[in-house]
């Protein structure tokens, strides 16, 4: 009987040996900056691509263009790698799909961000602003301390989704392919999904595509903070907020840790020289404190590991009945 179990918990690792070692390897080493980086290389793609069509009428069915072109093109350019592996050495094969999914998480990395923000506001606010800068796409300039904080906050929340839920999500899916297709997607939409009058048009496919591929991801990224936070009365709170955020899914994540914290996130923010007002989320305007950044820091963590374990149950469970 024994002996039964160990067979299934080696088949079990067996199956899943891609996903925790990158997985590990982020907790342990999160983005080294001496690393090439494949969404590096998604960026210069989009660039390229937004440079010569970005112009002229037309912009919108452009953007649409270049957006399937380079998420389909990334899709099976890595199925094609992977096969290739898989042709010359299973050993190849696994060192890439570990090497492709530990690009693809990305929790340590910010985490790592939002401490910093937080010792450097505690040093003074100018090197809070310059710190929150590295993570935020609104002015810093002029922020406060609270607003220095609840940015890096509401971003430690929104990259939980986009960072490491999402991915993990369409790992599950779609496989290894499925997840740096997702990277190319949410990347398009951090380069052209801006509301501005560069990319009102042009950009606006990519942004309502990133707003398709995070749709469930958000909402299970709230679920799970909730379930790591062990405070189910909390899903009303994120079902109260999540849906008033200006995403249609940047809310619940955020609306999540906001509940969690018993603070509040959004009002006033500049981007590009604009002042955007995003909806309240929560109710207690309280001063924000490094001991919030921890619970936040570890409710993060909580929420990955339970994601990993959902992933690797559910893959076992699918191969073991196909």
């Amino acid at each position: 009987m024994m002996e039964d179990v160990f067979i299934l918990l080696g088949l079990i690792f067996n199956l899943n040996l891609p996903l925790l070692t990158a997985w590990l390897l982020d907790h342990w080493l999160g983005d080294p900056l001496w690393m090439p980086h494949p969404v590096v290389a998604f960026g210069k793609a989009i660039s390229f691509c937004e440079h010569r069509l970005n112009k002229g009428n037309g912009r919108f069915l452009k953007g649409a263009l270049m957006s399937v072109i380079l998420v389909v093109s990334v899709y099976f350019i890595t199925f094609f790698l992977l096969r290739q592996a898989a042709y010359f050495s299973p050993g190849l094969l696994l060192t890439l799909q570990i090497l492709l999914i530990f690009y693809c998480l990305a929790g340590t990395t910010l985490v790592r961000e939002v401490r910093e923000v937080f010792k450097a506001t505690d040093r003074s606010l100018d090197e809070g602003r310059k710190q929150v800068a590295r993570i935020v796409g609104r002015d810093t300039s002029d922020l406060s301390v609270q607003e220095v904080r609840m940015a890096a906050l509401e971003t430690l929340a929104e990259n939980l989704s986009d960072g490491v839920i999402a991915p993990l999500f369409w790992y599950l899916l779609l496989g290894v392919p499925g997840m740096l297709a997702y990277k190319m997607i949410n990347t398009l939409d951090s380069m052209t999904g801006y509301k501005n009058e560069r990319y009102r048009h042009f950009g606006c496919f990519a942004a309502r595509l990133d707003d398709i591929a995070n749709y469930i991801p958000a909402r299970l990224t709230a679920f799970l903070m909730i379930l790591a936070s062990g405070r189910p009365r909390l899903l009303s709170f994120v079902g109260k907020y999540g849906s008033q955020h200006a995403s249609p899914n940047s809310g619940y994540p955020e609306s999540a840790l906001a509940g969690i914290l018993n603070c509040r996130f959004g009002g006033p923010h500049n981007y590009f020289g604009e002042e955007i007002w995003k909806p309240y989320i929560g109710y207690n305007n309280r001063p924000l404190t490094t001991d919030d950044m921890n619970i936040a820091v570890h409710i993060n963590r909580r929420a990955e590991w339970l994601m990993v374990v959902a992933v690797i149950f559910t893959a076992t469970l699918i191969s073991f009945c196909s």
